[in-house]
């Protein structure tokens, strides 16, 4: 079994660290393009080893993981909530990624896989020293996908602050799957209540941000995530920077979240557009 060489590290951020890891290709010291990378919501960033590093390790690039707050650790052992101006986390990121010697501060991604397809897109709006993003599944306003699962009636509710929402709401935790899965974002988001988890969604948008990315990129969406909502198409036409959609089917066996069972589809169509995109970006700069 291949054993990359890692670190555990600590990343500075507002007055205390963030948990990482520094995944290396090999002990060479030579500069190498690198993945910065986190879960998205509900797990922890050692398990973005097979979303992400692993095939990033074969294709020739380092790797950066770390848990920013309302994911893994951070929340679960720190109780710090999720944010919605990711930027503040990413900055700080890539300002420690800049002190590592195998790093090309010039060849830097940022890939957000789930949740993280908003946390991703939101950093770039902000941090221009990125070579290229991924979103996977890309998504665009968190208010208007909770909105869309709501009746016509509670929308208008919500939005007027009508009291009969609370019984609404309180009615869909009747059940145990959707009540572990609303407590679970609850606390993530810092909510104490259902409603003001809703609510809080509105802050969590991309609307007059996703035309400040700068850098080349790529849009994944699935025709049968049911946890994203399809908004890909919607944060893909917003851009304004060098872009690119590819769209997951059921036909190619990558149906569902984050591709599902297809995740060696997705890692050759994202490491075949990365090669690419930074062959472009520069010439002599090809991913070895």
């Amino acid at each position: 079994m291949f054993h990359p060489p890692f670190e555990a590290v600590e990343i500075p951020y507002e007055g205390t660290t963030l948990p990482g890891y520094f995944f290396r290709v090999d002990d060479s010291g030579k500069q190498r393009p690198t993945v910065i990378t986190m879960t998205g919501m509900d797990g922890y960033q050692e398990e973005t080893y097979f979303g992400v590093v692993a095939a990033a390790l074969e294709r020739g690039y380092n790797c950066l993981t770390y848990d920013g707050p309302g994911q893994g650790g951070v929340l679960r052992q720190r109780e710090v909530p999720l944010r919605p101006g990711w930027e503040a986390v990413v900055i700080p990121v890539v300002d420690f990624a800049v002190g590592k010697p195998e790093l090309d501060p010039d060849r830097m991604i940022l890939i957000g896989r789930s949740f993280g397809g908003y946390l991703a897109p939101r950093a770039a709006a902000f941090e221009h020293r990125l070579a290229a993003v991924i979103a996977d599944p890309g998504q665009f306003d968190e208010f208007d996908l909770a909105m869309a699962r709501m009746p016509q009636e509670m929308r208008e509710a919500i939005e007027q602050d009508d009291p009969k929402v609370d019984s609404f709401l309180e009615k869909m935790v009747q059940d145990d799957a959707r009540r572990f899965f609303l407590a679970a974002r609850m606390r993530a988001f810092g909510a104490k209540t259902l409603k003001e988890l809703v609510l809080m969604q509105r802050e969590y948008s991309l609307k007059g941000l996703a035309e400040k990315i700068k850098c080349p990129t790529l849009v994944c969406d699935n025709v049968g995530d049911a946890v994203a909502g399809g908004q890909g198409k919607e944060l893909y036409e917003a851009l304004r920077c060098p872009k690119d959609y590819v769209l997951f089917t059921s036909e190619e066996g990558a149906a569902g979240h984050c591709e599902g069972g297809g995740q060696v589809l997705f890692h050759s169509k994202v490491f075949d557009w990365l090669d690419k995109t930074l062959m472009e970006a520069s010439p002599r700069a090809a991913v070895t």
